[in-house]
């Protein structure tokens, strides 16, 4: 993968996806093969009958799952057919496939799973015939399929942070939503993941393969980043995979069990954001001054949460909320920023009158 364009004309065996044509031709050909599956599929477990739109055993669940492993499958093949075939396959390189497929499935499901709610809610009592039903699985398959696909074939940093944050969002939304508790909220967020069902699982699993995304973007957000300090790009990514790593720590290791550990790895969290935003300035002279001032401010946010809360004036869960919104949006803006840096950088290198392949 590249931290720019995921394949380059010319790579030896790989598929030329610069042309809009050859990405529009491939993601339809393999969203017409996962309608036709989807659909089979949806006929062997429903054997031409209607079903409820939402519940177990309903079009809506099996469309969600359907969604989910089109999503991972065609993420996979996008990557695949775009790889050169000439440079040997790292390990990094697998593992980073492997957790964007499976970001882009748990999206498709989350996303799929709260849209059959509203329709439920809306089509109360209502049931899905044979063939509607056969369509409205193949459909959801196909769409997906295409959708990933083309994710898989045009990703660059900036596509990576917009799939975090969709994916941090429905992750969280879809917990709030399906939580056993409705009292969660005077405990802390961490609540959401310390019981044994369907919720709890969706919120420990978000962070866990957030974790992995966030390590996954500081190693590519950070190469190439041009920079005056011999090891301000490293110290940057070092923080950022600190972040990664811990955030996912902390849907590994819940707060009910692992109390000590939960709150030292989200502390930690916060402390490898807080180095990174004071010391940007030094690390990347050239990263923009407001992006330089906005960590400031954010900074001075999340503390200031924090003394309201030791006075007993907000709940942890708004400042576990507000403080989370700040770190990640303050890493989603970074990879923009440090895309844009790089770009302008390659810019004034380029020989004047040359021309981008």
């Amino acid at each position: 993968m590249s931290t720019t364009v995921p394949s380059r004309p010319g790579a030896r065996g790989a598929v030329d996806t610069s042309s809009a044509r050859t990405r529009e031709s491939l993601a339809l050909g393999v969203g017409a093969v996962a309608f036709v599956v989807a659909a089979l599929a949806a006929l062997a477990v429903f054997r031409f009958s209607s079903a409820p739109i939402g519940g177990p055993g309903s079009i809506g669940q099996f469309a969600a799952l359907a969604g989910a492993v089109a999503a991972m499958l065609a993420f996979a093949a996008g990557r695949y057919v775009t790889r050169d075939r000439g440079r040997p396959v790292a390990a990094l390189e697998v593992f980073d496939v492997a957790a964007l497929a499976l970001a882009h499935g748990i999206i498709a499901l989350l996303a799929w799973t709260l849209l059959t709610v509203i329709m439920e809610e809306s089509f109360i009592g209502a049931e899905v015939f044979a063939l509607p039903l056969l369509a409205l699985a193949g459909a959801v398959a196909a769409v997906t399929a295409y959708a990933a696909f083309l994710s898989a074939t045009r990703i660059d940093l900036s596509l990576l942070a917009t799939i975090l944050a969709v994916f941090l969002v429905l992750g969280v939304i879809a917990s709030m939503l399906t939580a056993t508790d409705p009292q969660w909220w005077k405990m802390n967020l961490s609540a959401l993941g310390m019981t044994d069902d369907l919720s709890a699982f969706a919120f420990n699993l978000t962070l866990i393969v957030a974790g992995a995304l966030v390590t996954t973007l500081a190693r590519y957000a950070t190469t190439g980043v041009p920079s005056s300090h011999p090891r301000g790009a490293r110290n940057v990514r070092l923080c950022l995979i600190i972040v990664g790593v811990f955030l996912a720590c902390v849907g590994i290791f819940h707060v009910d069990v692992h109390f000590w550990i939960h709150n030292t790895v989200a502390t930690g969290m916060v402390a490898a954001f807080a180095v990174a935003a004071i010391r940007m300035r030094v690390w990347i002279p050239g990263i923009p001054r407001g992006f330089v001032v906005l960590g400031w401010v954010f900074l001075a946010v999340i503390v200031v949460l924090g003394v309201l809360f030791g006075v007993g004036y907000y709940t942890l869960t708004a400042v576990e909320l507000v403080a989370g919104l700040l770190i990640f949006s303050w890493i989603i803006l970074f990879i923009r920023s440090a895309a844009a840096l790089q770009t302008d950088t390659d810019d004034v290198a380029r020989p004047e009158g040359s021309l981008t392949a």
